[in-house]
């Protein structure tokens, strides 16, 4: 069994920060990549920032220069830094990996999801 677990969500004003983390837990042998996804109220799932086992990055283009994504591969740990946030980040964040596990199968696993709030 694994598990991914998010945490660090919230209610901010405009222009403040949260740090959201992501730990995977369970029959783990290593983790490709991790990554974050949003989703607003009445909107489609979004990718929002994506990290590979070597450490290269990808954002969408609303959050470049505002939101970094980062791992520790030895904590099985994904973060994502927001700054400068805007109530348009408002919205469910989940956690996304590709995960292989103990049996040698490569698999997709989604946290739960963590609800970030931006009042205006």
């Amino acid at each position: 069994q694994v598990q991914l677990v998010e945490s660090g969500g919230g209610l901010v004003h405009a222009g403040e920060s949260l740090r959201l983390s992501c730990v995977a837990s369970g029959t783990i042998v290593s983790i490709n990549s991790m990554g974050w996804y949003r989703q607003a109220p009445g909107k489609q799932r979004e990718l929002v920032a994506v990290i590979t086992s070597g450490g290269s990055t990808d954002y969408a283009d609303s959050v470049k220069g505002r939101f970094t994504i980062s791992r520790d591969n030895a904590k099985n740990t994904v973060y994502l830094q927001t700054d400068s946030l805007k109530p348009e980040d408002t919205g469910v964040y989940y956690c996304k990996a590709h995960i292989i596990t103990i049996q040698g199968i490569l698999r997709t696993y989604w946290g739960q999801g963590t609800q970030v709030t931006v009042s205006s």
